[in-house]
């Protein structure tokens, strides 16, 4: 059986670890946050001192942080996992970052023995905590081969999309600047509809059972009508970093993205007027503009 790791063990990575170990795995994990390894180690969890504890525990470890200098510390840095984790071990890249820092990734493990699967994934905190994540999984067909199983503990879809670092962060760039467009679509129409006078309600039951109802549209409205801007598992910071890459590789590719980018904008004002928030603080911006306030019952405060 394979030692799995976790290096990032927030609202994401919290989630691929239960799963990890609720289907039977050893895990080892890592976190800068004590409540967090805490909470990690209730659930049978092993906690590692550091990063290198992590690469030296694990034949295969996920990695979930924000941000890609802090993926190429944690995965090339010298206290990273190339340098302490034993040959033939795979570093499953979960987290989002540019499709160029993965590429640097893979040339930074060229030659160690180490492989590495550039695996963003989608489906958000609710799909992580549930086991039933979309990867979009780029690597040799015998790396992911051998790491099926571990995949399948934390996903409900596996869809290979490349061989090479950086194919699956591309996918990803595309997914968003899809996702950060529905998302700004739907506080927009949620800002029209409380400026008309419908209850939040009515426009719920109406978009969720239409061609324009989906996961994206439905957790958003049902978000903004019961008035939840914080604690969803889905801060501003990621979209809009998400967001963020999805335009530099449409700038990088000279391709038009009209609609992401008045997202981008959306994104922008929910997280300068709302920096603790969630996604749906957006609506709660453009609701400020119009002044009223789309809530499930009309007439609620």
């Amino acid at each position: 059986m394979k030692h799995a790791g976790v290096v990032g063990l927030g609202d994401m990575g919290s989630g691929l670890s239960k799963n990890l170990i609720s289907n039977g795995l050893s895990v080892t994990g890592f976190d800068l946050s004590d409540e967090r390894m805490a909470a990690f180690t209730a659930l049978g969890g092993k906690a590692a001192a550091d990063v290198v504890d992590v690469g030296r525990s694990s034949d295969v470890v996920f990695v979930m942080v924000m941000t890609g200098a802090q993926a190429k510390a944690v995965i090339l840095g010298p206290d990273g996992l190339s340098a302490h984790m034993s040959k033939g071990g795979t570093v499953i890249l979960t987290a989002t970052i540019k499709p160029s820092e993965a590429r640097e990734i893979g040339e930074g493990l060229a030659g160690t023995g180490i492989a590495l699967i550039d695996s963003p994934v989608s489906g958000g905190f609710a799909g992580a905590q549930a086991g039933t994540l979309t990867m979009m999984a780029a690597g040799e067909a015998s790396v992911l081969d051998d790491c099926n199983t571990v995949m399948q503990a934390v996903s409900g879809t596996i869809h290979r999309v490349g061989t090479r670092p950086g194919d699956g962060q591309t996918v990803k760039a595309c997914l968003q600047s899809l996702i950060g467009s529905i998302f700004s679509a739907t506080f927009e129409a949620a800002a029209l509809a409380a400026k008309a006078g419908v209850a939040g309600e009515v426009l719920y039951d109406v978009f969720s059972t239409s061609g324009a109802g989906c996961a994206v549209t439905n957790t958003a409205l049902q978000n903004i009508i019961d008035r939840k801007f914080e604690g969803t598992g889905s801060h501003i910071a990621t979209m809009y970093k998400d967001l963020t890459i999805s335009l530099d590789m449409a700038r990088d590719l000279g391709v038009p993205l009209h609609t992401a980018s008045t997202a981008m904008q959306i994104f922008q004002a929910g997280k300068t007027r709302y920096p603790n928030g969630d996604n749906w603080v957006c609506a709660r911006v453009i609701e400020e503009i119009v002044g009223v306030e789309l809530h499930r019952n009309r007439g609620a405060a």
